[in-house]
């Protein structure tokens, strides 16, 4: 049974869509917030209960605090392997860093004319935040772009002290 419940954040308002499981747990199929590029619509056969994603509502309450760099969430499958084998990549990269499109093909495998695939793959990620592909940057240092927008992505990157707050 697919469920989905919405909570406030810095970022806005976050959806959550997953699959209940037989524990009252919920493996997540979806998290995305307001700009993201062709974002889920809440379907009539989709029930409302915030009740399966306590978990992951606390996990994010954490890193949102500054109190946790690593979740630990179970996701449901999707995706092709391509993308899976990215958004695996995606995964192992460490909070607090940040890695560019090149270097993530590199350590794929991926050749020079992938690139522009594995940010098809990246810029195809369901679990935004989550699964970080925030953390993907240019060569040169500059945001390429984000599901969610290029504001909410530097807005992460800070929050995690990838990059320096500007003041104004």
């Amino acid at each position: 049974m697919t469920v989905w419940s919405t909570i406030a954040s810095p970022l806005g308002d976050l959806l959550l869509v997953g699959e209940k499981e037989t524990d009252d747990g919920v493996t997540l199929t979806s998290l995305s917030m307001p700009g993201r590029r062709n974002p889920p619509a809440v379907r009539a056969d989709w029930v409302h209960d915030p009740e399966p994603f306590a978990d992951v509502v606390g996990q994010l309450a954490a890193y949102f605090a500054g109190e946790l760099t690593r979740f630990h969430i179970r996701f449901t499958p999707a995706g092709t392997d391509f993308q899976r084998r990215v958004w695996r990549a995606l995964e192992e990269i460490p909070f607090g860093t940040s890695t560019t499109y090149g270097a993530l093909a590199e350590q794929l495998g991926v050749p020079r004319h992938g690139v522009q695939a594995l940010g098809a793959a990246i810029g195809a990620n369901p679990l935004l935040l989550v699964r970080p592909c925030h953390r993907v940057i240019g060569a040169d240092g500059t945001m390429r772009g984000y599901a969610a927008g290029v504001e909410r992505k530097v807005r992460l990157l800070t929050h995690e002290g990838v990059l320096q707050p500007t003041l104004m």
